[in-house]
Formats: structure tokens, sequence, C-alpha cells
């Protein structure tokens, strides 16, 4: 007979984890356009300017800043209710160079946690393209998290991204593995397919919705004590699992006018049942960020 229990703080962690790099990774519905594919950045956010936007297509360089700030009015792990309502901000400041090297400082903040300020991370990537036609992009780095509490189970990650899309590149799909270090080891990977549809472009306002389908899976550690009718003992038993956690649909409106963007998601999660969880049901929460490109090559 088998009496199951989750290591709670190390469960909780890799699924804090798996919403922080959902929503701010390479691979994120809230920035999918903004972090795999900089051409689509620089057209998004100066599309105004066409001169700038010419010299990045024939290769010269540029440097720029993007900050931004997302709010999501509710939070669930992996598409799990923790049993405490309660809304999350993740800031980030991300610099992208045309070398390939980026950038990027974020946050997780949440609004009834102790502390409120989870953790705060440091990212080092370097971001490129496959072919003339650059229809495959590709993205490896290295973040380090530092933690508000005492926690050291996953201070490192290891990450790389794999992306294919349309010529128009209105439609893509991406592949993201990343492996997670400390005292303890986890790998997570999360597949998306998104489409981008544009509903209004003018010369200085244009408005579109990114729709994103994401499947997310990573490898769970989980402790059950474990009895036999032969004998009155306990043991303890430690069991890994990798399955697929939670399928994401995410339905973005992106607003852009000159450098700023703003953007209004709905997204519904239909968690994935593991281990000796029951039966879980459909989660959906509303997000809002706002960001601004600060292009640096401008005099």
């Amino acid at each position: 007979m088998r009496y199951p229990f989750l290591e709670i703080k190390k469960t909780i962690k890799v699924l804090r984890l798996l919403l922080f790099t959902i929503a701010t990774s390479f691979c994120s519905y809230a920035q999918e356009s903004n972090t795999d594919d900089l051409d689509t950045i620089i057209d998004e956010l100066f599309f105004n300017d066409q001169q700038f936007l010419d010299e990045l297509l024939e290769g010269s360089s540029y440097s720029f800043l993007y900050t931004s700030v997302s709010y999501n009015n509710n939070t669930f792990f992996s598409g799990r209710d923790a049993g405490t309502d309660q809304f999350n901000l993740i800031p980030q400041v991300s610099y992208y160079h045309s070398s390939g090297i980026n950038f990027s400082v974020s946050g997780l903040y949440f609004e009834k946690f102790t502390p409120n300020w989870d953790f705060t991370s440091a990212s080092l990537s370097y971001f490129n393209t496959i072919g003339k036609k650059k229809l495959i992009t590709y993205n490896t780095g290295y973040t380090r998290f530092f933690y508000t509490e005492n926690f050291n189970g996953f201070t490192n990650s290891i990450d790389l991204n794999l992306g294919v899309r349309n010529k128009k590149r209105t439609l893509g799909s991406n592949i993201s593995a990343s492996y997670l270090f400390g005292s303890d080891e986890s790998i997570q990977l999360v597949s998306s397919s998104y489409a981008i549809i544009n509903l209004l472009r003018k010369s200085k306002l244009s408005l579109r919705v990114r729709p994103v389908l994401s499947f997310i899976a990573a490898k769970q550690e989980f402790t059950f004590l474990e009895i036999f009718d032969t004998s009155p003992f306990f043991r303890e038993v430690n069991q890994t699992i990798f399955d697929l956690l939670n399928t994401q649909l995410t339905i973005p409106f992106s607003l852009t006018a000159n450098s700023w963007d703003f953007e209004l998601g709905y997204t519904i999660n239909t968690p994935n049942a593991i281990f000796n969880e029951s039966d879980l049901p459909l989660t959906h929460f509303f997000s809002i960020s706002v960001g601004y490109l600060l292009d640096l090559t401008k005099k």
C-alpha cells in the first residue's frame, strides 16, 4: 500500500520556474514575436522608421533596450490552482545587439506569498537564424536565479530554443528545452505554435492578435510512503516522472504605437493529472503587459 505525498517546496519551485520561463523566456507566449524574431521586433516597434529597418535587414548593427511589465490577474502553476487567488507581476529589462548577444534581468512578484518577491533572474543568450531566408531560428542561453528566501534547489538553467516560421512570418512553431540545476535538477520542455494576424496597420499604429498553443512538460520528483502486508513498517520511496503538465492556449491582442507595445491576453490552461493527482479543472486568467523599446543606435 502506498501513501503518497508531494515534496511540496521542491515541486512548487519547479512549477514557479515553469510559470516564470513561460512568461519571460524566448519561447514565451506573451513575448513570442518580441524575442525569438529580431526582424519582427523592429517591424513591430519601429515600423514607421523604414531607414532603420532597411539598415537592419542589410546586416547593419543595431542595439536597443526593451523594458516590460506583465500583470496576470490570477496565478496558476502549470495550470494548477495553488489554493490562493492572487495576481503576479513580472518586470523585465532586456538588451539586444546585432551580434546576437542578448541580456535580460527579470523578477517574479506574488500578491500574497511571503516573501512577495520570489526571485530575480539574470539571463545571457545568443540568437541567430539559419539560411538566407531566415526561416529557422535558434537561441541558446544561461540563466542564474537569485531567490529571496533560502532556496538552492534550482539556481541555474541552460536553455535551447529552435523555431521555424513561414515566409510571411505569420505562422511558426518553437520547441524549447531547459535544464534546471543546483542542489536538485529538473528538465522542462515547451512546444508552442503561433499565428500573427494583423487587424490594423497604419504608419504609426498597428493592432494584431497572436494566438499561441503551448504544451508544457517537465521532470518531477515525488516521494511516498510504502508498506507491505508482510511488514508493519513504512519505507520512503522516491519516484521521478517526466510527463505533460499543462496545455495552454493564449490569445493576446497587441497594440503598437511608435516604440510602445501594449498587450491584453486571455489564457486557458488544461492541466494534465500526473502521479496521484485527480482530474484537474480548467483554469484561466487575464494578462496585461506594457513594453517600451529604446533604440540605442539613434543619435
